[in-house]
């Protein structure tokens, strides 16, 4: 993070790319995006690579002879790095909805689902929130929490990676995962009103929430990461008062971006980073 505005490209360039690809990152840098916000998980050999989905997502995914698959994937934690790179997630399946919400992104045919570390070698100047991908709920779709964070920060400090890394997640049980075995590691604490209603579960035990950046500055901080849309000009001034760094996501329309900016939050996170440049 610097003193400037922290523009960082969600899933690479979701807007303008396949999501949470090497070539997509590749050709968000090319734009001149320097920070990026991704999403992690584990193989069934232990690989960490980079995706969003705890299962191969239908609207994105090809088998290896080319047909799109029938509903929903298999876990990624079911399916070993090589499995996992038979499949091509290098276009968005034309007419889903997904196709609907992004228009402008253009395909890259042959991309593969990424080996972080093969990210993080790509753009060795490049800055990373890493979202540790881990629900709750459902305990049985990914590695455990503690397992994922500690796969995630070996790959890293393989890398020599850890200054220009931030680790999130909604699981709060990450970042206090990580606090306690690695507390050089800058933490962001992702909320969404859905999370927020639900703190026992998704807060490690939580049940009394006086304000949100509150519990966030509470558990340390230093990053607050909320969804854009449960912000008010009175939470950010509060949050920074309590000297969090406010990086709110998913923020692609250039209004909800200037008013943010004038609110005075440090970051934002987009599918479109090239917008949020021009601001």
């Amino acid at each position: 993070m610097t003193g400037l505005m922290e523009i960082q490209g969600h899933r690479g360039a979701r807007g303008l790319f396949p999501e949470n690809t090497l070539e997509g990152f590749l050709a968000a840098a090319a734009l001149g995006v320097t920070a990026f916000e991704l999403d992690v998980g584990l193989t069934a050999d232990g690989v960490v690579v980079v995706s969003h989905d705890p299962a191969l997502n239908p609207d994105l995914t090809r088998d290896a002879s080319g047909v799109w698959l029938d509903g929903k994937g298999p876990l990624i934690r079911s399916l070993t790095q090589a499995d996992l790179c038979r499949f091509d997630v290098g276009r968005i399946r034309p007419g889903s909805a997904t196709a609907m919400r992004f228009p402008d992104q253009a395909p890259l045919d042959g991309a593969r689902v990424p080996e972080l570390a093969s990210v993080l070698e790509a753009l060795p100047d490049a800055r990373f929130t890493i979202e540790v991908k881990t629900d709750p709920r459902h305990p049985d779709w990914t590695a455990a929490p503690d397992v994922l964070a500690d796969a995630t920060l070996a790959v890293i400090d393989q890398a020599g990676a850890a200054r220009r890394i931030i680790l999130e997640s909604f699981d709060w049980r990450v970042q206090r995962h990580v606090r306690r075995v690695r507390p050089d590691i800058r933490l962001a604490w992702l909320t969404c009103a859905e999370t927020v209603g639900e703190s026992a579960l998704w807060w490690d035990g939580i049940t009394e929430v006086a304000s949100v950046p509150d519990s966030v500055a509470a558990e340390g901080g230093p990053v607050w990461a909320p969804d854009h849309t449960d912000l008010t000009e009175a939470l950010v001034r509060h949050a920074l008062a309590l000297g969090l760094f406010v990086l709110p996501w998913t923020v692609n329309q250039p209004a909800d971006m200037q008013r943010l900016i004038d609110w005075g939050v440090n970051g934002l996170i987009s599918d479109r980073p090239d917008l949020a440049l021009a601001l």
